[in-house]
């Protein structure tokens, strides 16, 4: 796999990042088998997996419940080697989502994920929408806050993973790249996908395999192959985030994209 640039922050990402949700929370989750959070070694071998297969891009947030702060146990020797890619907005404490999206709390989210990754950097920092992308962009300091952390050398870059074409379209003027959700049932946000490449903003796909649920299919392996390949074949993806704790599913994943992704 060859690396892709979001923008021109300099930033180069695998085309297929690895979520991390399944890190560190398991409730509350819409996958569509229960799970259990791996172990320290299970998650060691599934990074060097990851790393073997030549993905560079890890994405957590701080609502994933310990995901954050295992990475920062699980990547201290190996820091300078992955794109860490984490959120401001939402957190997950006692089984209940709660949102902030003033500049102050931003800062002391980016703060609270640097001292859980037990780094000095994030490289690329999203909004974790509730869905009012128009309040959070027009209204707050939020990207406001994101670009003083930027212009510091905190972050790299930053974003937004949206829930809407109005909120894709907002963050694509005002950041650096846009998370949007975009599979074979799904394909609403597809315009923000064309600003994204005509404004040469980055561009990450969630929810490619629909939280898990087009690979279940009783044809997995041709859902995959049909799911995966839609979803990476627009020229404006950057990288497809794919949340497994499985190194064999991620092997076929990687496999499948770097097959069909566009050069």
């Amino acid at each position: 796999m060859h690396n892709r640039p979001i923008s021109d922050t300099g930033v180069h990402v695998s085309p297929v990042g690895l979520g991390t949700v399944k890190f560190g929370r398991n409730t509350h989750v819409k996958y569509p088998q229960k799970f259990q959070i791996p172990n320290d070694r299970s998650l060691a071998n599934l990074l060097a997996t990851a790393r073997e297969l030549g993905i560079n891009l890890l994405d957590t947030a701080p609502s994933y419940g310990t995901s954050e702060a295992r990475l920062g146990q699980l990547l201290k020797q190996e820091r300078r080697e992955w794109v860490i890619s984490s959120k401001v907005g939402e957190q997950y404490l006692d089984g209940v989502s709660r949102f902030s999206f003033g500049g102050d709390a931003v800062r002391k989210s980016v703060e609270t994920s640097l001292a859980m990754l037990a780094t000095d950097y994030i490289d690329i920092v999203l909004v974790h929408s509730d869905g009012n992308e128009r309040h959070i962009i027009r209204e707050l300091d939020t990207l406001d806050a994101l670009s003083r952390l930027k212009d510091r050398g905190t972050i790299r870059c930053f974003g937004v993973s949206s829930k809407s074409v109005e909120g894709g379209l907002l963050a694509l003027e005002h950041s650096d790249l846009v998370m949007v959700t975009y599979n074979l049932n799904y394909t609403a946000e597809e315009t923000v996908l064309n600003q994204a490449l005509a404004t040469n903003k980055g561009v990450f796909i969630k929810k490619a395999l629909a939280s898990g649920a087009l690979s279940q299919a009783e044809n997995r392996e041709g859902a995959l192959e049909d799911a995966l390949s839609f979803a990476c074949k627009h020229p404006a993806v950057t990288s497809v985030i794919v949340g497994t704790i499985d190194g064999n599913h991620l092997r076929e994943n990687v496999a499948i994209v770097d097959r069909n992704m566009n050069p």
